[in-house]
């Protein structure tokens, strides 16, 4: 009896690492000793938290513990694992047992949750209830080990033994780790069960434990639930009016937010950067720039105008409320400029479409020898693609893999995006099959630039091929899909992607969805089926779905239902200039002039005017724009008589001028100038001014007329070219005298 009682000693007096050990060290260390944990452990539940897997931690080599709580220094309490000491030396962790231990709890498939015990209760003399509580400091310490190194849904699933079997004494530094686990994964469940086992364990709340739920409520984004808690809390310091005022400002709430700053500030007659910060944030949510000046001098007189997050704030709130000039000049005052700093000032320049500028200061950023993440490259790559750039897109690429971001998922899905719209589809299919992970949205970017390249069975594959890896679509995914079956004429394709929305995923078609299948029926002569569509929609029409049908009719040159859909597009888009454009090239088309000139006439008396357009090829790093019949460029003359020379070569392959066709977007000068149009004098300005071997990729901001589409598939075949066009629909790749889009764009 006296050496069982000595074992039952040492077991509880085993240190913390020993109590971890697996059950076949413990049988080596001692078998009695292992015959006692082993009834010890028979008794909890939930057998998967015996194998708990800290591999993770054998690659942090001589680290310390990172602090945790940055409340608990502002409210000097130090009660982080207190009573331990770790140290992580890479040789103790190889003979460390722990991590041949695994957490397979994630693996177990969800199962009925047990009944919870209630914890058991004594009831004294005096009518006062006592829980009675058990000893967890096994528990508890794996729990906050799990937070400490990021494990936070392990560290949930563990804490699930507290709450089935109740009544065990949970000290204060695991409530705060849980609460730390709760913010991590921004789980509403996992803040209900910690909240409401802390409620019912008769947990008695301080000042900073308070604060600590209120952050965890509103970082969760449970703003109902933390305003009550904030409402009802006893006592409020500096820290709980700033939690719950960043709260509001973070869901939107921006007048609630002031409101209680104000309040605030008649209690206490303070504040601090951080809630000048928020405040300048709010300020700048409201777009009201009178307030933020007001801000910015309040920052000044209390002498932290030079504060890192209220310097960013307040180039933040300048660049939104429409002043770039403020937010440079509180950039350029700023003593320390940081990686944060320098991607506000430059989104803010991108913000109001000042791309050279933005660009420019990227260039800043890097020689100054300033620090880049991922967002500042993700940035950078929205800027040059704006620019329609591929030249200094393909140096941000190389910057970014240099400085370490190359398997960044944000970054490279802005590269994924920025290739496929700029017609290196290849070069973003290399990029996503680089991608050690991947989101909806990556895939969403391959797929769509497959469609807008008139790659529609590779759109498709790939579509597929997304679902067998089990990632769920979303309504952007079947408009990418739906849009390439519609450029490519994949009927069958469309029409079973399209039914499987709402069968396989629950997804509702919408307005856009539609306009692709109506898009898809146009294609193939199906004109009657189309308007059948439209009226049979589970919603009122669209413009879109309108537009749709009457770019069918004039494709297939049907006089009446055009005249129908357009009717529907007046009333809906009265002063939208290309629905009369498109009807005026219908009546051309069928020889109608009397129409065509009432339409024209309809033009002229709403004051709607064909914009001047223009077309730009980048070559060595610079671009060259182009307006038709223009004579402003230096190699005119060069220009001009190259592109007389390859209409001379084309006609022998029978080029004939288009008389009838009008373009959407264009002016009447554009037709008087017909073999001068924008896109031909870039192509020949392409032609002599880069090698025989190089494509050409043209960016023009309209659709492509049909004049200049069989001259270009001519061109293509004459000189072995191989030309890009990007025009406002969609991407022309021009080859061997065909082009992708097989004639219907």
């Amino acid at each position: 009896m006296n050496k069982k009682r000595q074992n039952n000693r040492s077991l509880t007096a085993l240190p913390l690492h020993n109590s971890l050990l697996v059950f076949s060290e413990l049988e080596t260390f001692s078998p009695v000793l292992a015959f006692q944990y082993s009834r010890y452990l028979s008794k909890v539940p939930l057998l998967r938290f015996q194998s708990l897997k800290l591999d993770q931690i054998q690659n942090h080599n001589n680290c310390g513990f990172p602090s945790l709580f940055s409340l608990s220094k502002c409210l000097n309490q130090r009660i982080l694992f207190s009573g331990y000491g770790f140290s992580f030396n890479k040789t103790k962790w190889k003979k460390n047992p722990f991590w041949k231990i695994k957490c397979c709890s994630l693996d177990q498939g969800l199962q009925p949750r047990p009944k919870l015990k209630q914890a058991k209760v004594d009831i004294d003399v005096s009518g006062r209830s006592n829980f009675v509580r058990r000893p967890s400091v096994g528990l508890c310490s794996q729990i906050e080990k799990l937070v400490l190194f990021a494990r936070y849904r392990e560290a949930l699933d563990l804490f699930e033994i507290f709450e089935i079997e109740g009544g065990f004494d949970v000290g204060i530094s695991t409530y705060d780790a849980v609460v730390n686990a709760c913010i991590g994964l921004r789980s509403v469940r996992g803040v209900k069960r910690v909240f409401n086992y802390m409620i019912n364990n008769g947990f008695e709340f301080d000042q900073y434990m308070r604060n600590r739920v209120l952050l965890m409520h509103v970082k969760c984004g449970m703003m109902i639930d933390a305003r009550r808690l904030f409402d009802e809390m006893p006592e409020r310091n500096l820290v709980s009016w700033n939690t719950i005022i960043s709260g509001l400002a973070d869901v939107g709430d921006f007048m609630e937010a002031f409101r209680l700053f104000l309040i605030m500030w008649e209690e206490f007659s303070d504040a601090g950067s951080f809630t000048y910060a928020v405040m300048i944030r709010a300020s700048a949510g409201l777009e009201l720039i009178s307030i933020g000046r007001q801000l910015h001098a309040c920052t000044l007189k209390m002498g932290i105008g030079d504060d890192i997050f209220v310097s960013c704030a307040l180039i933040d709130m300048y660049s939104k409320c429409g002043s770039i000039e403020d937010a440079r000049f509180v950039f350029e005052e700023m003593p320390e400029k940081t990686t944060v700093g320098w991607n506000t000032i430059i989104a803010g320049y991108a913000l109001h479409g000042y791309s050279e500028e933005a660009l420019d200061m990227y260039y800043e950023m890097r020689d100054s020898g300033a620090r880049m993440d991922h967002f500042t490259f993700s940035m950078i790559v929205r800027i040059c693609a704006r620019l329609a750039s591929v030249e200094h897109a393909k140096q941000v690429h190389a910057a970014l893999i240099r400085h370490g971001f190359g398997s960044d998922i944000v970054a490279n899905t802005a590269l994924v995006d920025f290739y496929s719209k700029w017609g290196r589809i290849e070069d973003a299919r290399h990029v996503f099959d680089k991608m050690t992970s991947k989101n909806v949205i990556s895939w969403n970017a391959l797929i769509g630039g497959y469609g807008n390249h008139g790659r529609g069975p590779e759109a498709v594959e790939l579509f597929e091929q997304m679902l067998q890896e089990r990632m769920n679509p979303n309504h952007v995914t079947f408009l990418a899909v739906l849009s390439a079956c519609s450029h490519s004429g994949l009927s069958e394709h469309g029409w079973e992607i399209f039914r499987s929305m709402g069968r396989d995923n629950r997804i509702k078609p919408r307005a856009m969805h539609y306009g692709c299948m109506i898009e898809l029926l146009g294609r193939e002569g199906l004109l009657d089926e189309a308007l059948a569509l439209i009226r049979g929609a589970p919603f009122k029409p669209t413009a879109n779905m309108w537009a749709a049908l009457l770019t069918a009719c004039r494709v297939n040159e049907n006089l009446e239902l055009g005249k129908f859909a357009a009717e529907k597009l007046y009333g809906m888009e009265p002063d939208k200039l290309n629905n009369y454009v498109v009807l005026l090239n219908i009546y051309n088309s069928a020889g109608n002039l009397k129409e065509a000139a009432d339409v024209v006439h309809t033009l002229k008396r709403k004051g709607l005017r064909m914009r001047p357009v223009c077309s730009w090829i980048e070559v060595k790093r610079r671009p060259h724009i182009f307006l038709s019949g223009d004579n402003r460029h230096p190699q005119r003359n060069e220009i001009y008589q190259k592109v007389d020379k390859l209409m001379l070569e084309i006609s022998k392959y029978g080029y004939v001028p288009n008389q009838k066709t009008l373009l959407p977007d264009v002016d009447e000068q554009e037709e008087r100038v017909r073999f001068y149009h924008s896109e031909k004098l870039a192509i020949a300005f392409g032609l002599i001014s880069t090698p025989y071997w190089v494509a050409l990729q043209i960016v023009q901001g309209h659709r492509i007329c049909g004049d200049c589409h069989e001259a270009i598939k001519l061109i293509a075949r004459v000189t072995g070219r191989e030309i890009v066009i990007r025009d406002a629909s969609r991407f022309h790749h021009f080859k061997h005298g065909r082009c992708s889009c097989e004639d219907y764009w």
